[in-house]
């Protein structure tokens, strides 16, 4: 059997899912596009999507619940300057098309000079292989989910007697797109993505305590075997354990340790945001105009990188039919550039850095992270740890809030210790780390050998869109940073 190059393979799917049973071909796409270019614009381009979602939960022993569903259509855009105008239809047909062209042209006046040249013939995008063409729900029958959840749930109670609930739940989606930009480009992707997730409730003495755990990434659910399982409901009830033990959170200024891996959310909050091309662009961020200048301790080097095989924010594509690229934002401390969608980067005179994401069809795209993580340094977790006086050691964050103008973040800490002397005295509970972004960077101390990314539960949201992303960092000593707490 011969098999097709993976681009051309995708694009195969995609047209048999997205355009050919709806009577579609790329005479019908040019129309369309050709429609939105009589008028004068800078860009142009139509999104279509098909996903099937499935997700099962489990408490109390029993599956509470189990839900199957499809959504399809299609999303049309032209872009002239600064300005968007889009459009959207859960119909795809040449008549919604045409409809949703005339309609988004509009944004542009007509009779002037085009702007953007149409192309002639379509042109295949250049892409990446970076997970299989599977379709994950399709991987195990219902039976084997609902088992899966049994398993996990039975895994838990077994670990402790102290725990008294378990809730567990799966999703599996398979997601399929299919761009046309004006300019010609052709791009597919055939997206796969699944996610397993616990959490475990603890009790002692009257006291209750909550852990949770889970992962996932873009492959099938054959993924989730018995080892993978067990590390999940280990970080679960864990969490829940330790937390029993824990006592209230000292506040003030202080030395605040990051664990590896997850912990990296706070610098997605706190610096990824603000390093966004619509942020700086318009000079509503923190990091605006400066390209070129230190912003962070010698050794702090940040990437976003779409290209991670099978993890849960990369991108064959994006999502306006750029390959996925991996970009260095801040090297040894110094800002090296921003991540763009199309618009932003033609406005800031840069090239798209495979960063336009777009929650669904129905969704404009905008720059997004996929990946984002700090690269290690050279020290161990015992070292860092034993440099602490006095101190707080956080190993895993729940949620968090930060203003992108200013760079200020508040996190709470789901899991934490505190340190004297170099060494963990208790777990405490209660603690919340109030920084700012750009300032905390200059306060990195001591980098970590230990580089993790999180185990694939990241959803990121802007301005009312999810998307998935991964996060990432080594141990991660930063200095002066405001502790809240409870004692």
């Amino acid at each position: 059997m011969i098999s097709r190059e993976p681009t051309l393979e995708r694009l195969a799917v995609a047209r048999a899912m997205l355009l050919d049973p709806f009577g579609l071909d790329d005479d019908a796409l040019a129309r369309a596009l050709g429609c939105i270019g009589e008028h004068r614009i800078d860009d142009a381009d139509l999104y279509f999507q098909i996903t099937r979602h499935e997700g099962w939960s489990l408490e109390e022993g029993i599956v509470k619940s189990g839900s199957f569903g499809i959504d399809q259509g299609v999303g049309v855009r032209a872009v002239a300057g600064e300005k968007t105008a889009f459009a959207y239809s859960d119909d795809i047909s040449e008549a919604s098309l045409l409809d949703a062209a005339r309609t988004v042209r509009s944004i542009a006046a007509a009779g002037q000079s085009r702007k953007v040249k149409l192309a002639a013939a379509p042109k295949l995008a250049l892409s990446r292989a970076l997970y299989g063409p599977t379709d994950p729900i399709a991987t195990l029958d219902s039976a084997q989910k609902v088992a899966l959840l049994e398993k996990i749930e039975r895994l838990a109670r077994a670990r402790d007697p102290r725990i008294v609930q378990v809730m567990a739940g799966l999703a599996a989606e398979y997601d399929v797109v299919l761009v046309a930009r004006a300019d010609g480009t052709r791009a597919a992707d055939v997206r796969p993505l699944v996610r397993m997730s616990i959490t475990v409730i603890a009790e002692s003495n009257g006291r209750r305590e909550v852990g949770s755990g889970g992962g996932g990434g873009r492959f099938g659910l054959g993924y989730f075997q018995d080892a993978q399982l067990e590390s999940y409901v280990d970080q679960a009830v864990n969490a829940a354990l330790t937390n029993l033990e824990s006592r209230p959170a000292p506040a003030g200024e202080m030395t605040v340790v990051l664990g590896p891996g997850w912990p990296g959310v706070l610098l997605h909050e706190a610096v990824g945001h603000g390093l966004e091309g619509d942020f700086n662009r318009k000079g509503s961020s923190t990091f605006a105009g400066r390209i070129g200048q230190r912003v962070a301790a010698k050794g702090v080097t940040v990437l976003d990188d779409g290209t991670l095989p099978d993890r849960r924010g990369s991108l064959n594509v994006d999502d306006e039919g750029h390959p996925s690229q991996r970009n260095v934002l801040i090297e040894d401390g110094i800002l090296k550039g921003y991540i763009q969608d199309a618009m932003n980067a033609r406005l800031m005179g840069v090239k798209p850095t495979g960063n336009g994401r777009r929650e669904s069809y129905a969704h404009v795209p905008m720059p997004r992270m996929t990946n984002t993580y700090m690269l290690a340094g050279d020290k161990t977790k015992e070292e860092i740890v034993a440099s602490i006086k006095r101190g707080l050691y956080a190993t895993n964050f729940g949620g968090g809030q930060v203003d992108i103008t200013s760079g200020k973040f508040v996190f709470s800490a789901s899991e934490a210790f505190w340190v004297e002397n170099g060494r963990i005295q208790y777990p405490v509970k209660g603690a919340t780390i109030i920084g700012n972004g750009p300032d905390a960077l200059t306060r990195v101390k001591l980098i970590g050998n230990d580089l993790q990314l999180d185990t694939g539960v990241g959803v990121c949201g802007k301005e009312g869109q999810s998307v998935p992303v991964g996060v990432g960092q080594p141990t991660l000593r930063i200095d002066g940073l405001t502790v809240g707490g409870t004692a």
